[in-house]
């Protein structure tokens, strides 16, 4: 394990960028003593941040509070992969089976309409975030990974989603990859700069008049109230936005479990490497194994690429020393000169980590209570770029009193089991881990889908 972060180089390629760009990242003033608002928010990241833009749109006379321990974009809103995506947690299927076709035909839909949502609103709010719209290439570069390749090309056109099946040659012409046999594509994907755009939105909510009160640790939640280490504010509502540290708040240490995705970025590189690697229209890329990465082709020609493998930390912690582990990293680095073997003399700048977000069942949520006026958001399993705003805009309707189009999707109220309790927590999370590990060896060697899969998937909710 590395030594715990020490500055925004070490925070991610993105806070580094941020402060390359002209702000420090000094955080704002604390709450100074109580206060009364018609709103307050905890977490600054960019599910609270939309909820407030939101708020703030529909009525510029609404007063809402941001509560914030670090600074806003520190946690997943700054560390993330940059994919502006329409992925959701839960399958289009699995949401199918509970609640029917036509709500997950609208949940769909709705994915999909939020990633054009983001892209418009940093085009009118003049958000320099590097979104390009360049879809989403997932390889595929065994037998099995193909089968499951045109598995997800055929279920897609149920759903109203557009995936393409992409031959060999096809592949290769947008991702210069080894082995490729085949890729879907859907163009439903942005790439991001995602500290960027959540430092961006802050800026434009301080115009607006929102308190953004950072170096502020909530230390209790209830109806009506959010007392802090600062004073407490009390208003008509109080949202929850605090994803993977919701594991930290007294009464919601089971309701998601904190997981680490870890990501490495490597030096710009020059035009000849780019010239095979492809993505020259700003895709972003996977492939189909079961144990996930992603990357991007960063806007400075830089390699962005990022993955699971970090263990689960017993007990839900969330340590700063957890977002760099050097055998995670270096598998990472490994795995990306397995697809790229042309990246294997540059430099990695930059490896960093953070928790994501995970409800028991692994379907996001959010939603209100309107007899405690209390509201939360998130579970977004690395799926929360795009799924934010989604979020924003339906807690923004639910808080409002608006019976929309958004309230009526059938994640809206959706409450997860807890998560079981210590020592199994730690073993079934793990253990997932490794099944999901195995499982890609496994379709190595047999060249066959793997039957271990089929029992991660329905832990996993598809």
């Amino acid at each position: 394990m590395d030594s715990p972060v020490s500055g925004p180089r070490d925070l991610s390629l993105w806070l580094d960028q941020v402060v390359a760009d002209g702000d420090p990242l000094t955080p704002r003033a604390p709450l100074d003593g109580d206060c009364e608002a018609d709103v307050v928010v905890v977490g600054a990241g960019l599910t609270g941040l939309w909820t407030a833009y939101y708020l703030t749109e529909a009525d510029p006379e609404v007063r809402v509070v941001i509560v914030e321990r670090e600074f806003a974009g520190f946690g997943a809103s700054g560390r993330n992969g940059g994919w502006c995506s329409a992925l959701f947690p839960t399958s289009a299927d699995a949401i199918a089976r509970e609640h029917g076709p036509e709500a997950a035909r609208a949940l769909r839909a709705a994915m999909r309409d939020t990633v054009v949502e983001v892209g418009g609103v940093a085009a009118f709010e003049e958000i320099e975030c590097d979104f390009a719209y360049g879809g989403t290439v997932t390889l595929a570069r065994s037998a099995a990974q193909l089968d499951r390749a045109r598995a997800d090309a055929d279920a897609a056109a149920r759903w109203g989603d557009e995936v393409t099946l992409l031959d060999a040659a096809q592949a290769r012409e947008r991702v210069g990859a080894t082995r490729v046999l085949g890729a879907t594509f859907t163009p439903d994907c942005a790439r991001v700069q995602p500290a960027r755009l959540a430092r961006g939105l802050a800026r434009v909510l301080e115009r607006r008049g929102v308190q953004i009160a950072e170096g502020t640790t909530a230390l209790r939640l209830s109806p009506r109230a959010v007392v802090t280490d600062h004073g407490i504010v009390r208003a008509k509502h109080v949202v929850r936005a605090t994803e993977a540290w919701t594991a930290r708040l007294p009464g919601t240490g089971r309701d998601v479990v904190p997981v680490y995705s870890l990501m490495i970025a490597t030096e710009p590189l020059p035009t000849s490497v780019w010239d095979r690697l492809g993505l020259a229209r700003g895709e972003t890329f996977a492939d189909h194994r079961h144990l996930i990465v992603y990357g991007q082709r960063t806007a400075d020609d830089r390699l962005a690429f990022g993955g699971r493998g970090a263990p689960y930390h017993a007990g839900s912690k969330i340590e700063g020393a957890f977002d760099r582990d050097r055998r995670v990293h270096a598998h990472l680095r490994a795995a990306l000169i397995d697809l790229f073997p042309d990246v294997a003399d540059f430099a990695v700048t930059h490896s960093w980590g953070g928790p994501l977000g995970i409800a028991r069942d692994w379907q996001a949520s959010v939603g209100l209570d309107p007899r405690t006026g209390l509201a939360w958001a998130g579970g977004y399993v690395g799926d929360g770029l795009a799924t934010t705003n989604l979020a924003g805009r339906t807690l923004a309707d639910l808080i409002s009193g608006h019976d929309s189009a958004l309230t009526r999707l059938p994640w809206v109220n959706h409450r997860s089991p807890r998560w079981e309790a210590e020592p199994a927590r730690w073993l079934g999370i793990n253990a997932g881990f490794a099944v999901a590990v195995a499982a890609d060896a496994e379709e190595r060697l047999t060249r066959r889908p793997s039957a271990l899969a089929t029992a991660l998937g329905r832990f996993t909710g598809h």
